[in-house]
């Protein structure tokens, strides 16, 4: 059936703390419609260094939305339904490693769900599908975070564990050293089930963890606080600010992005037989499956 080859356009999701992205030309606040419901905010368009650019503050403009409430499938829906074909995962965490200090990005390659409180799939009865997660990010979008990180000088570590919570409330110190014991190296609340609904929307992902403190397991850091959480986000989020402008121009003309495995993870992913599909929810993924169910 072959991959997706509309032209790139880079989404960012921004997490807590990034609610905005700087420095876009012809940008454009647009409240758009999806058929899982309302996005968390306004899509902001626009173009950054030639690179077509969409954003989204996870928790709309002002922190409005806790983590449970989230509608990542009307986000992740959205974004590709309004062009995106990469998207980048900003996210605030807590370290669960003595060496992932408060300030420094994480590039993340696995993660560990223990949400349940959450739609995680796009699919379901009357289109049953499976994908593939072993390998969650987009190894090619890791690099060019790693070298953009690293151009514009911010501490990065690539590659660990993130352990994604339900939240709201922060670990209890058993939680925290159970976690630790899984070697995980970062906790947070909401990159699932993200990962796994941009992956069945054959969407190019990546996550850039920024590390606020030290959960509640480090003897000198034992009891996490938003305010001190709050203080160490506000640089954080000039740094991410400076990654996406770093990166930008890096996507733009990657021609290696046409043939990523990431676009196209539906390929054997549909179990549901042609004619026992449900044509209404076929309808609600006419943009997420489109590639597969209404080929060109």
């Amino acid at each position: 059936m072959g991959h997706d080859k509309r032209p790139a356009v880079l989404g960012i999701i921004g997490g807590s703390g990034v609610y905005d992205i700087e420095g876009l030309t012809n940008k454009r606040w647009e409240r758009v419609n999806s058929p899982f419901g309302d996005l968390s905010d306004e899509l902001l368009f626009g173009e950054l260094n030639g690179q077509k650019m969409v954003f989204l503050p996870r928790h709309g403009r002002g922190h409005m939305i806790p983590p449970s409430e989230i509608n990542f499938r009307a986000n992740i829906d959205g974004l590709k339904r309004f062009g995106a074909t990469d998207v980048i995962s900003v996210s605030a965490v807590g370290s669960l490693r003595e060496n992932l200090r408060p300030g420094m990005f994480v590039i993340v390659d696995q993660f560990i769900d223990r949400t349940f409180a959450r739609a995680k799939s796009f699919f379901g009865t009357g289109c049953v599908a499976h994908v593939s997660m072993a390998h969650p990010v987009c190894h090619r979008l890791g690099d060019h975070l790693e070298a953009a990180a690293r151009e514009a000088g911010i501490e990065v570590a690539r590659g660990g564990t993130y352990l994604v919570m339900e939240g709201p409330q922060f670990s209890s110190l058993a939680e925290s050293e159970l976690y630790r014991s899984w070697n995980c190296d970062v906790i947070g609340m909401t990159n699932m089930p993200e990962a796994k609904l941009a992956r069945e929307a054959e969407l190019c992902y990546a996550t850039v963890a920024m590390v606020t403190d030290y959960d509640c397991w480090h003897p000198n850091h034992d009891d996490v606080t938003v305010d001190a959480i709050v203080k160490v986000l506000l640089a954080n989020a000039d740094n991410a600010r400076s990654l996406v402008k770093k990166v930008a121009p890096r996507l733009h003309g990657d021609d290696k992005a046409v043939t990523c495995s990431c676009r196209s993870a539906l390929e054997h992913a549909l179990i549901t037989a042609p004619e026992a599909r449900d044509p209404e929810m076929l309808k609600r993924l006419d943009t997420v499956a489109g590639r597969l169910l209404n080929p060109r």
